[in-house]
């Protein structure tokens, strides 16, 4: 497995030196923004976890291997490219044997980041049941990730245009804990508070790392989630963004858009209907959780120690 891992130099050296490491996906990059918007992102999002004493690590597929660690110009590829393969669990041995540029979902960085020893990835937001999925069973791979592989996932919630009830009954049910950073509720990417509960409240990265150690050191092996709201100033109206998901929905629906393309189509309306704020928001919110994930990687790093 290792022999398609292949380290930027930052990252290599990180490794040597024993510092803690952040996995970033990057189909947030290819499929989640519009360039150039996206790759300013990256590499803001990058010097936010440099800054909080961590060294992050994009990975993404390109050439038959796992980039841990992203070039300015592999960075400028991947968010300028429209080949760039959205890549889940299943798609990862396609992608990887044809050589293929792919992008990384949660359940795929997750993955990567495992064989990576790195233990902290930080997302936007991770996938989860969509609505209607009693009869179109369209659930996101990233929950059943989240169930069997060993990596905390730093978020601003589900999604959403998701079913965010039946995706955090689908966690409880896989035994995946889902913590919250700062407030009791779980939050809604777009929104600070979703109206559902967190399994638990764990402000400081110091508890929420002592949480992460004990369950694997009890060999509990599988993913938590940790959810941190957007920050007020950045939050959209619970309303205003309710009906423009509800209006995106419909014409998915009726345009037939269907799997992997559903997600990407919806952020791309969302973001055409909200005159470009629901990206303004997405920005903030990502931001905001690669503090969080830093400053856990740090923790963990000093609990290992």
């Amino acid at each position: 497995m290792q022999s398609f891992l292949l380290f930027a130099p930052e990252v290599a050296a990180a490794r040597a030196a024993g510092k803690p490491i952040v996995a970033l996906e990057s189909t947030i990059i290819s499929h989640g923004m519009p360039y150039p918007q996206n790759v300013h992102t990256a590499r803001e999002v990058e010097q936010v976890i440099r800054d909080a004493g961590a060294v992050p690590a994009t990975i993404a597929i390109i050439n038959g291997k796992i980039c841990v660690g992203l070039s300015g110009d592999q960075l400028e590829t991947l968010g300028s490219s429209p080949d760039a393969i959205k890549v889940s669990r299943r798609d990862l041995p396609y992608v990887l044997a044809q050589g293929r540029l792919g992008a990384t979902t949660v359940a795929a960085t997750m993955i990567c980041a495992e064989l990576a020893g790195i233990e902290v990835f930080v997302t936007g937001g991770i996938g989860g049941v969509h609505r209607g999925a009693e009869t179109s069973f369209d659930i996101s791979a990233d929950l059943q990730e989240l169930a069997r592989t060993s990596v905390a996932v730093v978020c601003a919630g589900v999604k959403s245009i998701l079913d965010i009830g039946l995706t955090l009954e689908y966690l409880e049910t896989q035994g995946v804990p889902v913590l919250a950073v700062g407030q009791p509720g779980f939050p809604a990417f777009f929104t600070r508070d979703s109206g559902f509960q967190a399994d638990f409240q764990l402000d400081s990265p110091e508890s929420q790392a002592a949480f992460i150690r004990t369950k694997w050191q009890l060999g509990l092996k599988g993913g938590v989630v940790v959810s941190n709201p957007v920050p007020p100033e950045a939050a959209m109206a619970p309303d205003e963004i309710d009906a423009i998901i509800r209006q995106a929905l419909r014409e998915a629906q009726q345009q037939a858009v269907t799997g992997k393309r559903v997600t990407p189509f919806l952020l791309a309306r969302i973001k055409e209907l909200t005159g470009g704020r629901s990206l303004a928001t997405n920005i903030a919110l990502v931001k905001h959780n690669a503090l969080v994930g830093a400053r856990l990687a740090v923790a963990l790093h000093h609990k290992s120690a």
